[in-house]
């Protein structure tokens, strides 16, 4: 396997270049939204109790006319239910679904361009029909050559332009509806078009996600466990900037609740296993999965669970980091939240003359109920806002590198909801093993828990 030094360059494209492809996407974004909004609405409806449901509904069948760039902002505001209207984010549920396959020719094409040799002396195997299909690219299976089993991911013909003038178009109408609209406002739609385009010009380079995918896969193993965590091996001499090959894994989604149950003895343990390697990621590491919807977690046939597709992580500065151990050391070992407050400090989310013991109280009354129930009532969102709160009070800006966790963690709570009811992460000893290990060890000793071995 041949591999990469160094992190692949994230190419940036200015977000506020506006031309005349801009002007006209712009006008068109705007044709295309308000004649599916007007007309949602009138099918629907005009009584109030209707209205909005309509309209968000009409929203997302304009973000589906418009193409990948759209559904995956509409894929963004499904995944953050509490930073949108209820309607307009349970809508945007549908963005999660593939979308329409392109012509397996102009995989073929993209493939053989970027590798430099046709298909035939590549793979042994390529299967036309593609697995799946996703708003940025879409994965075919194949046989390589030394006849390992694997699947390329394909990116979509001129993706990366299209995105690129739809995300300048998107800004300047973010820009004009916080104008107009308090909604808008309240939603800080340009906020979202920035973090939607961080995401964008990450993913557009398929090396940057197989660096991911191969950071995080070496990650997995640091500690000696997580066997039954798996990350799929990238196949380096079949990737390219449009092109990632990787190991294939058969399986399931992890949100097939029946069928989970029926084929995995222990689904707690399943989900407690999967929670404890991510933790491990953000607290230990810093580099997370950031999308961790059920598309890409999946029990394999032979008992692991996998986490795939690496195209948004989180990358969790070590301050950062030290925040969230501080955290999680108060909820599981000790309930002592003045480290807590310093690490808060440090990042200056504090800077008014209350001594440590103060704001640690202050922090254990708002979190320590949240972080120590159990997971059908954790919302890292919930801790988020508090923190949030907690630093307006005292003139700070937000912790913003918690809400791409917070937003994880949220799939996680569905799964642990149907799968393990009533676990508590925040005093599962388990998940924080290799995080703190002396600590874990002793409690776990003194109040006789035995802790799986794997």
């Amino acid at each position: 396997m041949t591999v990469r030094a160094g992190t692949p360059e994230v190419i940036r494209p200015d977000l506020d270049t506006f031309g005349f492809s801009e002007w006209w996407r712009t006008a068109m974004v705007g044709v295309v939204l308000g004649g599916s909004v007007m007309s949602s609405v009138v099918r629907g409806g005009l009584r109030p109790s209707k209205r909005k449901r309509a309209a968000a509904e009409g929203v997302v069948n304009g973000f589906e006319t418009l193409g990948p760039m759209f559904v995956k902002l509409g894929q963004l505001i499904a995944s953050s239910p509490g930073a949108f209207p209820r309607e307009l984010a349970d809508a945007c549920l549908r963005c999660l679904d593939d979308v329409p396959p392109f012509p397996s020719a102009d995989a073929r094409a993209i493939i053989e361009a970027d590798l430099g040799k046709p298909i035939s002396e590549l793979f042994l195997e390529f299967d036309d029909e593609p697995l799946s299909a996703a708003s940025i690219a879409q994965v075919h299976a194949c046989v390589l050559a030394d006849g390992r089993p694997a699947v390329v991911k394909v990116q979509r013909p001129e993706i990366a332009r299209r995105m690129i003038v739809d995300l300048r178009a998107a800004m300047r109408l973010a820009r004009a509806l916080e104008k107009r609209s308090e909604n808008a406002r309240v939603a800080n739609a340009q906020a979202v078009v920035r973090d939607l385009y961080e995401a964008t010009v990450a993913e557009l380079n398929f090396f940057i996600e197989a660096d991911n995918q191969t950071r995080a896969r070496e990650h997995l193993s640091a500690f000696g466990d997580n066997t039954n965590v798996a990350v799929p091996e990238v196949y380096w001499d079949y990737c390219a900037p449009r092109v990632l090959c990787m190991e294939r894994m058969r399986g399931m989604p992890l949100d097939r609740f029946d069928d989970i149950r029926e084929a995995h003895p222990e689904p707690e343990l399943l989900i407690r296993r999967l929670v404890k390697a991510w933790m491990e990621s953000v607290a230990v590491h810093g580099l997370f999965h950031g999308d961790v919807h059920a598309g890409n977690l999946w029990l394999l046939d032979d008992g692991r669970v996998a986490m795939l597709d690496f195209g948004i992580v989180g990358r969790m500065e070590s301050e950062w980091r030290d925040f969230v151990r501080a955290l999680f050391y108060a909820s599981s070992i000790d309930n002592d939240f003045r480290p807590v407050a310093r690490a808060l400090r440090k990042l200056d989310l504090v800077d008014d003359d209350s001594d440590d013991a103060t704001i640690g109280r202050q922090l254990a009354v708002a979190l320590g109920p949240v972080l120590s129930g159990s997971l059908d009532k954790l919302d890292l969102g919930v801790v988020s806002a508090r923190l949030l709160e907690f630093g307006k009070r005292r003139g700070a800006s937000g912790p913003q590198q918690l809400v791409l966790m917070g937003k994880q963690l949220g799939y996680f709570e569905r799964y642990a909801v149907a799968l393990a009811p009533g676990w508590k992460l925040g005093r599962d000893l388990y998940l924080f093993r290799n995080i703190f290990p002396a600590e874990v060890a002793a409690k776990a000793a003194d109040e006789g828990v035995t802790l799986p071995a794997d």
